[in-house]
């Protein structure tokens, strides 16, 4: 038998399973047929103490009875919702999110879909404690916007020359980096030596400065429209530059790591929860916190990296530059008390903070202001929130018809996969509408020119 099907009968993860799997093997080497041995496992999980000196099965029996006690869950918590197309199992990671004994407080946002642990678009607020998974594997992906001072009637004339700054200062794909040493920020500087993980992987971090991701990561310049505005940014239609894009490889690293060392310190979770195992802010939570804040830091330079080679090459003044991130976890106050809040694809949005939520590579986005609303965990979208899987997108869209939809949308696309056609993505008007008592618009931006790792990258 596998181990799939041990876990399908109930057997838990650890000890269990690898003594039921060396068990198995024993039973067939002694004329066993697998339902028998089916049966005599069935058997065994109902009962292990008539099994403790069995020749085969008393090492399953032992680990059985030794395992560690279930985990006492909380079934009194609900979450705010906003929004209406929301995958019903984005629901069910959202419940699963209550049910923790250190959640104390839960909000779901209208882009919200299924993701690993918490669905993305979930926030969780925790007590002195945090969940690596519910951060998520890329840390503290963000979105960079700037916005420069070159009208956004100049595009036509400037288009060739766009298409090659892009082309020639970004990198996209899984393990894209530079191959002639890249460029350097004074991230690089500090100490990576911070925690163990992070020690391991600066040189993968020196060789992945200032690239994008695969995915829905893209750098693209678009128009930005203002009306009256009190960000001294005067009203008109401006060329902009938006990136989207996290810790890359680096991150992901640190997001396994401290993922499995907080699984191995919950056993007793259910099979459902396992991956919103936390670790304690007076343990290794706080050696966790280290290294997520410099992949934060870590993140961020790859976006300044970016915009600066980019409009440095481009020309012209910056009138605004907003950057934000999601996949994170911050030390704030709700309802007067200290809480960790994940924001797993969900955006930063206190009273007054500025961020911006993107659409697809076809649709705008949207420059906001948060209303800091207290229900929501002063939050609100990270995008417009996928409608269909990538397998689904992939097995249902076609080239042809995301051409004539980027035709007709005055669209050029540089590379991407098919999985991120707009298509694939709900509609970012509605989404913001829908969460309008948590952000106020200020400013809309158009994609023209877009890049993301190509297909299959």
């Amino acid at each position: 038998m596998k181990g799939r099907e041990l876990v399908n009968l109930g057997m838990g993860q650890g000890p269990a399973i690898k003594a039921a799997l060396a068990a198995c093997e024993a039973a067939y080497s002694d004329g066993w047929k697998k339902n028998e041995v089916r049966q005599a496992i069935k058997r065994l999980l109902n009962n292990p103490d008539d099994y403790t000196q069995d020749p085969i099965f008393g090492d399953v029996a032992a680990a059985l009875i030794s395992r560690p006690a279930p985990v006492a869950l909380r079934e009194d918590l609900d979450y705010a919702v906003w929004g209406d197309e929301i995958d019903p199992k984005a629901h069910e990671q959202m419940r699963h999110a209550c049910r923790l004994p250190i959640s104390v407080g839960a909000a779901l946002m209208p882009d919200a879909h299924v993701g690993y642990g918490l669905p993305i678009g979930g926030v969780l607020a925790t007590d002195n404690a945090v969940i690596p998974y519910a951060v998520g594997v890329d840390i503290a992906c963000r979105v960079m916007l700037t916005v420069l001072d070159i009208p956004s009637g100049r595009m036509a004339v400037m288009a060739d020359d766009l298409k090659r700054v892009l082309e020639d200062n970004t990198r996209f794909g899984v393990g894209a980096q530079w191959t002639d040493g890249g460029p350097w920020h004074e991230v690089m500087d500090e100490d990576w030596s911070v925690t163990p993980v992070t020690a391991q992987v600066k040189d993968k971090a020196w060789r992945q400065l200032g690239t994008s991701g695969s995915g829905n990561h893209f750098v693209e310049f678009g128009e930005m429209e203002f009306g009256e505005n009190d960000l001294g940014v005067p009203p008109g239609t401006y060329l902009a530059l938006l990136s989207h894009s996290g810790s890359r490889g680096p991150g992901s690293t640190v997001a396994t790591h401290y993922s499995n060392l907080a699984m191995d310190r919950h056993p007793g979770l259910p099979k459902e929860l396992r991956h919103l195992a936390w670790l304690s802010m007076d343990d290794d939570g706080a050696e966790y916190w280290e290294a997520m804040e410099l992949m934060g830091r870590f993140a961020s330079a790859n976006h300044h990296v970016i915009h600066e080679s980019i409009t440095g090459a481009v020309g012209g003044a910056t009138l605004l530059q907003v950057e934000n991130h999601h996949n994170f976890a911050w030390r704030e106050q709700h309802d007067g008390r200290d809480v960790i809040v994940h924001r797993k694809g969900a955006t930063p949005a206190g009273e007054g903070v500025l961020g911006f939520i993107p659409g697809s590579m076809a649709d705008p986005g949207y420059l906001v202001r948060g209303r800091g609303s207290s229900t929501g965990l002063d939050s609100a979208s990270h995008g417009a929130g996928r409608r269909l899987s990538r397998k689904k997108a992939k097995s249902t869209i076609r080239w042809s018809h995301l051409k004539a939809h980027l035709e007709e949308r005055g669209v050029t696309l540089l590379s991407a996969g098919l999985d991120e056609s707009p298509h694939a993505y709900k509609n970012i008007d509605e989404v913001i509408a829908a969460q309008a008592d948590l952000i106020d618009p200020l400013a809309r931006f158009m994609p023209r020119i877009v890049k993301m790792a190509p297909e299959g990258g």
